[in-house]
């Protein structure tokens, strides 16, 4: 009688596959912590210099928060900031709105022509910011017989609301896609008119795509440079574009730490509110 052996998962080179795995397994934790400490060290130099009492990046002197309490001393600064915010906000608002409209419009068509647009939609996505911004700069231009003091808060506002719209409308088409298809027929059954159904039906189903667009509006607003450059006018200042000039004339002050900590920290608030608000959402989809 012939004996074999007894068989063991080392004999099968479970071993070396245990060995292999948790190689791996620390290997992706590491390389994860890696890409997370990278992203995230420029926004701790920035939070480092706005508490550093020094104005020389290289050196720490000690803890302070003048830079905050006299963000708004330097004047330039002061009317860049309100300008930006200025612009942001109504840009924002404005292009969350028509977007809404928008996608409710695009998804309404049929398939076919609802991706043409949809292919129209996406092009000013897909173009180069100089492209755009020279296009608009061009487009403006050729109104400026009539409109002879046209650049300013006016073509900033609308070339924000150019390259904003197509991401709004991008937020909001998956969540029309999620909605029931028979909300708005059986609010148009029971006699309320389709402006009074697209408002109370319609817009509380894809609330959180509108915030999520809005937000994402909002974001690219605030840090836009190279569009807001080519369209707005003298004298009228974005921060970007007042940072851009302040670096060429070396005269960059530390309050712009400061105030864009208040920006990261806003966004991050910003994002803490959206996540509840989707949380909150597909719990009340689920009840």
């Amino acid at each position: 009688m012939t004996h074999y052996p007894k068989a063991t998962l080392e004999s099968y080179g479970y071993k070396d596959y245990k060995k292999t795995k948790k190689f791996f397994t620390v290997l992706r934790k590491v390389f994860v912590v890696v890409i997370v400490v990278s992203l995230y060290i420029p926004i701790l130099m920035l939070l480092l210099q706005s508490v550093n009492s020094s104005p020389n990046i290289n050196e720490f002197g000690h803890f302070t928060l003048d830079w905050y309490t006299n963000m708004f001393d330097v004047r330039s600064l002061k009317n860049a900031i309100i300008n930006t915010l200025l612009t942001s906000v109504i840009s924002t608002l404005l292009a969350t709105v028509i977007a809404t409209f928008m996608a409710v419009g695009i998804y309404a068509l049929p398939k076919q022509i609802r991706q043409r647009v949809m292919l129209l939609n996406n092009i000013p996505i897909l173009n180069a910011d100089i492209v755009t911004g020279i296009s608009l700069m061009l487009i403006f231009s050729l109104l400026l017989p009539l409109f002879p003091y046209i650049f300013g808060p006016v073509t900033l506002i609308m070339a924000h609301l150019f390259f904003t719209i197509p991401y709004v409308v991008l937020s909001i088409l998956p969540k029309l896609k999620e909605m029931d298809t028979n909300l708005m027929d059986a609010a148009l059954d029971l006699g309320i008119k389709p402006y009074k159904a697209l408002i109370k039906v319609i817009v509380p189903a894809i609330s959180a795509g509108i915030f999520s667009g809005m937000l994402l509006a909002l974001t690219m607003s605030i840090d836009d440079f190279v569009i807001s450059y080519y369209t707005t006018g003298n004298g009228f200042d974005n921060l970007p574009i007042w940072i851009y000039g302040s670096i060429g004339r070396k005269s960059l002050t530390p309050s712009v730490y400061a105030f864009s900590t208040l920006l990261t920290l806003m966004t991050l608030l910003s994002l803490t509110l959206y996540q509840v608000f989707i949380k909150k959402d597909k719990k009340g989809k689920i009840k």
